[in-house]
């Protein structure tokens, strides 16, 4: 193993037992196809790691986002984990110097390409989850997500929890959501949701789900108030 991948493994806080996953995650197709004699290729690693990441993705948007409708969170999801973001988290920590890559790749630039950069990213991924398994995967993940996520213009709106701010400031006050139709086919339901101050309605909304129709109940109770 040379110094330069030891730096690498300090970067990522994960040292390797099997230091041979490490190799073929950073092994670029161009040079396998120079090489040949059976270097493997980061390709295959490359799908497992899309899995793993997206899994990791998912689970954590899903946890810190428990209002947020399906489709805000995939495109949230897919925003987080574009070429653009995960080439940036390759560069993050020199990624690029430890690829091996074919002669013409690595004098046209083939060190800093989004793509490349992008695929090595999620191939070392999968080095991780199969050397050492989900936990250590996960938390190299989250390393880069959870800055990301901090830094990222999330266009969704919580009107639930702006609403139960504004309520809040009255202890006597009591906010409840009641669902009071559902409509459709099992594959394409509606929801149409009250939400109650007390006994009074102050709201009502319609959705695809019932976190989806209470958001609405509550974003036109914050209308009604003018805010």
């Amino acid at each position: 193993m040379s110094s330069d991948f030891k730096n690498l493994e300090e970067k990522i806080e994960y040292e390797f037992k099997d230091k041979s996953l490490l190799k073929e995650a950073l092994t670029h197709s161009s040079y396998a196809n120079e090489m040949r004699n059976g270097v493997k290729c980061n390709e295959r690693m490359e799908f497992l790691g899309d899995a793993v990441l997206s899994i990791v993705t998912a689970e954590l948007l899903y946890t810190k986002f428990p209002d947020m409708p399906e489709g805000e969170l995939s495109k949230l999801r897919s925003s987080l984990v574009c070429t653009a973001e995960l080439s940036g988290f390759a560069r993050e920590i020199d990624l690029g110097e430890y690829l091996f890559l074919g002669k013409g790749e690595a004098n046209t630039g083939g060190k800093d390409r989004p793509s490349i950069l992008e695929n090595a990213f999620e191939a070392l991924i999968a080095a991780i989850y199969l050397d050492g398994g989900m936990e250590p995967a996960k938390a190299h993940i989250l390393r880069f997500l959870n800055g990301a996520l901090e830094n990222h213009n999330i266009n969704f709106k919580d009107y639930k929890t702006a609403l139960q701010e504004i309520v809040q400031q009255n202890p006597d006050e009591t906010l409840n959501y009641v669902i009071v139709g559902e409509s459709g086919p099992d594959h394409d339901k509606r929801f149409e949701v009250e939400v109650h101050l007390n006994s009074n309605v102050i709201g009502r909304g319609i959705g695809k789900s019932k976190k989806q129709a209470e958001q609405a109940a509550a974003k036109e109770a914050l209308q009604l108030m003018g805010i």
